[in-house]
């Protein structure tokens, strides 16, 4: 039997001769669910995971969650904690032939008495088809599936894999939780971190969540020959250490969360938190031309006309940039970002072209009225064609306050401006002009 279909059980032994070779990560793998740092929500005797232990009853899952949060070491400890032989297989690296193999490998351990945790890293990877093959085995209970996705199921898996399944989301490992992932390193070293609480707290901060990281920056802080003179400060442990690249690529969920955080930041006026998305997107590897495209749409839709100014000062910084490019064009994106979010905000201008949109829809094709129609040819001045037109910059106050709606559709009101910004004296125009409206309206009804 191929080493890939072997039967693979947590490490039970004490460390031995060679346990100096493997990585920190390795050696301080949980032995027992309740090692597992951070996923309490989960594992805790009140999470969905504790709870189908404490009935000895597992059902199969999707674990979603960042690199490095445990969910490779949580479905080991699964099937140690169920008696289930563990199958490990990684999407990356199988095939339909594979898949296959380690279906008939769960199909005589269930004969035999056993069964079987089929574990599959990175599952998104599998294509729908391949996932469609999982079903009849997961069904009538030849595997207990437990994936692993760092993508979200709901866009990378089939319907009908995740109706039988149960999504656990895992969270990223916060501060308590990577500092528990220190403490170990250093009671399984014999001595403490050479690292000031400054340093210390930003050896957390480059692991940004990712629990093996941590323990792998760990490991080469705690390896240091010969050892500092003095605790290293957090310029010190830059020297040292990299920080870890951030968990972010451009067409994937996080790429999409990161720019909804962005607009909703600057819809709610808050531009400290956008300035704070917008720089992650950067450092992420965004494109600058995507961002500057999304902060344009939210000039246009969420500010409008409560400051015009908005739109245009988008546009100037889109050609800021792409005459300076990065890094001088990023400090006009973050004045923009600064702009915006403290820029009036209204969305009249877009519910009105809404609205206007399905109005048109509904009325079809009416004429406009006949006395805004331009009358080129004697036969359209005889038909009637802008007859009683009234030009209003001949008129008192420069409005005439002709009806331009057509002649079967009564007026309607598309356009409601807001109270704040530069829409609270379009308001004020548009009452006035009502008012003439109304004026004219009522001295027409009282005409002999």
């Amino acid at each position: 039997m191929s080493d890939l279909f072997a039967s693979i059980d947590p490490p039970e032994s004490e460390p031995g001769p060679d346990d100096a070779t493997r990585p920190l990560a390795d050696r301080l793998r949980p032995r027992d669910l309740t090692e597992v740092v951070g996923q309490d929500h989960l594992l805790g005797p009140t999470g969905p995971i504790g709870r189908m232990l404490a009935a000895n009853r597992l059902s199969s899952m999707i674990l979603w969650g960042p690199p490095g949060c445990g969910k490779t070491t949580i479905a080991r400890l699964l099937a140690k904690g169920t008696k289930l032989a563990f199958q490990p297989l990684s999407a990356v690296f199988s095939g339909v032939a594979d898949l296959r193999k380690a279906f008939d490998i769960a199909a005589k351990r269930r004969r035999a008495g056993q069964g079987t945790l089929l574990f599959v890293d990175e599952i998104h990877r599998f294509n729908r088809a391949q996932q469609d093959g999982f079903l009849p085995y997961v069904e009538d209970g030849t595997v207990i599936l437990v994936g692993a996705t760092t993508e979200n199921p709901s866009f990378e898996l089939n319907a009908a894999l995740l109706s039988r399944s149960q999504v656990m989301v895992l969270r990223r490992l916060d501060d308590a939780a990577l500092e528990q992932l220190l403490q170990r390193t250093e009671a399984a070293a014999g001595r403490p971190l050479p690292l000031t609480d400054e340093a210390r707290a930003a050896l957390r901060a480059m692991a940004d969540g990712d629990g093996r990281h941590i323990l792998t920056l760990a490991e080469e802080v705690i390896s240091l020959t010969p050892p500092p003179k003095a605790p290293l400060d957090p310029a010190g442990l830059a020297g040292v250490v990299q920080r870890r690249a951030p968990v972010y690529d451009k067409d994937r969920e996080g790429h999409y969360n990161l720019i909804s955080a962005v607009h909703k930041s600057l819809r709610g006026s808050d531009p400290d938190a956008a300035l704070y998305w917008t720089s992650r997107m950067l450092d992420g590897g965004e494109s600058p031309a995507y961002l500057l495209r999304r902060l344009t749409r939210f000039a246009v839709e969420d500010i409008g006309m409560a400051d015009p100014q908005a739109l245009q000062t988008a546009i100037a910084t889109w050609e800021t940039y792409d005459r300076l490019g990065s890094p001088e064009g990023d400090l006009a994106i973050a004045m923009l970002v600064i702009y915006l979010g403290t820029a009036p905000k209204s969305n009249a201008a877009y519910k009105a072209h809404g609205e206007a949109l399905r109005a048109a829809r509904a009325t079809g094709s009416l004429m406009p009225p006949m006395h805004i129609l331009n009358a080129p040819t004697r036969m359209m001045k005889d038909l009637g064609y802008g007859k009683d037109y009234a030009y209003d910059h001949n008129a008192e106050d420069g409005f005439s306050g002709q009806n331009y709606f057509p002649d079967d559709m009564p007026r309607e009101q598309f356009y409601r401006p807001v109270e704040r910004g530069f829409e609270r004296e379009i308001s004020k125009r548009l009452a006035y002009w009502q008012k003439l409206r109304d004026k004219k309206s009522a001295a027409e009804e009282n005409e002999p």
